[in-house]
């Protein structure tokens, strides 16, 4: 591993002057000397140690990614690689984390990285910001920002179905800790659809992704309603659960989903979804955490993400 004596040494400067020059503190030095210390690096494929130059600047360029108890969705990578890319863009490293319901491990990483930021596509839990607030840390989460969008899912759902002559509507959460953050705003959304063309109120459900729950929650609906799911993997559930009592889909019960996963694809009839533009998404949340950093990113650039309904046969 090279080190910055190594760069010192190569270029005919100090130590302390190759450190200035690469922490963006050069001003004083010559172009000559600026020049030649950086093309030494390079040459060398020199790389400042994280904890080194936290310890000049007060803070890393990391940004750390708080990850909950969750499956990786293709979604969810979506977004990852996404943010990575465009904080790489302006010199920043996304690291991820799991989150535990210890609040001294995330305290024990802020100390030792000091990052920039902590970014969380949920919302934080009061103890992490406690946390985050004591280190001086930026706390950023999209997700805290209260801007429709999940409303808005909930109301292509519910349009889909009307428009497709269903008059009895129904919206099935997961029960799941992890997904709580975005369930009700949706079925507030469908409930609006509800009440502006006279339907009745919904039907609610919250089973979990159970075989037993799920037949439960299939017994519960009236034929001839029309089902809004919290994501495709319920909406799918309840298609074999339909399959296994002879409900037929989309005469007796209409279902739609939410991801637009692959396996919505290939189910039979093939599962009616709702898709969103993940990368534009994504960019949007990393632009926002950009923003929050006082970095400018041009986010007013960034078109709102709108859902669209992928027309399948189930509905």
């Amino acid at each position: 591993m090279t080190r910055s004596e190594d760069v010192a040494r190569a270029a005919g400067v100090s130590r302390a002057t190759v450190s200035q020059i690469l922490n963006g503190r050069g001003a004083r030095f010559s172009e000559e000397t600026r020049t030649r210390v950086l093309q030494v690096a390079a040459e060398l494929d020199y790389r400042p140690s994280i904890a080194g130059r936290a310890l000049a600047k007060g803070a890393s360029d990391i940004v750390v990614a708080l990850l909950p108890y969750t499956h990786l969705s293709g979604n969810l990578q979506a977004v990852l690689e996404q943010a990575t890319e465009e904080l790489a863009r302006h010199g920043l490293t996304l690291l991820l984390r799991l989150t535990t319901k210890n609040p001294t491990s995330l305290e024990q990483l802020v100390a030792q990285l000091r990052p920039r930021a902590v970014f969380a596509l949920w919302p934080f839990t009061a103890d992490e910001r406690a946390v985050l607030e004591r280190q001086g840390v930026s706390a950023i989460s999209p997700a805290e920002l209260d801007d429709g969008f999940d409303r808005k899912i909930g109301r292509a759902q519910a349009e889909h179905l009307v428009a497709k002559g269903y008059r009895r509507l129904a919206y099935v959460h997961l029960e799941d800790d992890r997904f709580r953050i975005w369930g009700p705003p949706r079925e507030h959304g469908l409930a609006e659809v509800c009440a502006e063309r006279g339907l009745p109120d919904p039907v609610v459900l919250r089973p979990r992704l159970d075989p037993h729950e799920v037949l439960d929650a299939l017994g519960a609906l009236s034929r001839g309603s029309g089902v809004a799911c919290y994501n495709d993997d319920i909406a799918i559930a309840l298609m074999q659960a339909a399959a296994v009592r002879r409900i037929a889909i989309p005469d007796d019960l209409g279902i739609i989903g939410m991801d637009d996963t692959p396996l919505a694809a290939v189910t039979h009839p093939r599962l009616t979804t709702v898709s969103v533009d993940v990368s534009a998404a994504a960019l949007r949340a990393t632009r926002q955490l950009l923003e929050g950093l006082l970095i400018p990113a041009g986010l007013a650039d960034i078109k709102q993400v709108d859902p669209q309904v992928i027309e399948g046969e189930s509905a």
